[in-house]
């Protein structure tokens, strides 16, 4: 419902919350459980969350992420969820619609969406390059999760062949 999770994340603090989901790398969905058990997973787990970005994400990108979420708060970024059911009736004209432009697919391997039923077989067992022709490469980054912070060097090296 509108306004339990964004106040459970409140309650947790911004930069708490950011730092949950940036270092999320289980290969499966996201659970948020509610109440109280959340607010003591992320309490204890934050310490884990700074370590675990501290490699990719300095704390001058944290603070100006957890900025613009304090300003504007989670509801948005919620929104697109809670509107996923009213998301696929509005794409259905497209269903069976082939993408025409170049594209690299990169991908954590512990991506959640990756993970997920009938993605990995979706992805390499031809059903991907049928709905978009032009794939040049699929690229599967090991260790990695939802959060690709390896690439701009994978994205370079596409504008490349284009020089």
């Amino acid at each position: 419902k509108p306004g339990e999770i964004e106040a459970e994340f409140k309650e947790l603090g911004t930069e708490k919350v950011l730092k949950e989901f940036f270092k999320h790398k289980k290969a499966g969905p996201l659970y948020l459980p509610k109440g109280k058990l959340s607010r003591a997973i992320a309490l204890k787990r934050s310490e884990d969350a700074a370590s675990a970005t501290k490699q990719w994400l300095t704390q001058e990108d944290l603070d100006y992420y957890v900025s613009k979420y304090e300003k504007k708060g989670f509801t948005g970024t919620i929104n697109y969820y809670r509107n996923i059911d009213r998301n696929w009736e509005l794409t259905a004209p497209w269903t069976g619609a082939k993408i025409g432009e170049p594209v690299k697919f990169i991908v954590g391997d512990q991506d959640l969406t990756y993970n997920s039923p009938g993605i990995k077989e979706y992805i390499h067992g031809g059903g991907f390059k049928r709905d978009v022709p032009l794939l040049d490469e699929t690229v599967v980054l090991n260790g990695v999760g939802h959060f690709l912070h390896e690439i701009n060097q994978r994205i370079h090296s596409v504008f490349q062949k284009f020089l």
